[in-house]
């Protein structure tokens, strides 16, 4: 189906844009545009020990990365600095679109998880990690017998 665009952006993108949906406060969209909320692409794997979580943050580096473990909640939050000018000193830059900015992304990992659990590892533009799975404890089963009076 063929619809209208303008600049090749789709007329029909921001329709109901805001309406009865979220908006990410955390990611800033005068940087990334109104696609910002795409940028922390997010795989989780069950294994029989946990997850596995794969989130993509091309572009960043290891020490532009900061993980925080609060309540149950694990946050993972990713800042880079903004260059806004359009030429450097010796004129070679016409425009720079590479992104800067931060975003951040929480997950509700459970009250069981410690910083000790976690061991991400950030290669290729991939921070990986594993959480694992809460350990179900075993319901001890007793017959519970009422004492009948008479």
């Amino acid at each position: 189906m063929l619809l209208p665009s303008v600049f090749g952006e789709s007329l029909l993108d921001n329709f109901m844009e805001n309406f009865a949906f979220p908006s990410f406060q955390d990611v800033d969209k005068n940087l990334y545009g109104k696609h910002a909320a795409n940028l922390m692409k997010t795989d989780v794997k069950e294994t029989d020990a946990g997850y596995v979580v794969d989130i993509d943050l091309a572009g960043f580096k290891k020490d532009e990365i900061k993980m925080q473990l609060k309540q149950g909640y694990l946050t993972v939050s990713a800042a880079k600095g903004l260059d806004k000018e359009e030429k450097d000193q010796a004129g070679n830059y016409v425009r720079r679109e590479r992104y800067a900015g931060s975003m951040s992304r929480s997950f509700y990992v459970g009250e069981h998880v410690t910083e000790a659990d976690i061991h991400p590892k950030y290669e290729n533009g991939v921070l990986t990690f594993e959480l694992p799975k809460e350990e179900k404890k075993a319901v001890e089963e007793k017959n519970h017998y009422i004492a009948i009076e008479g």
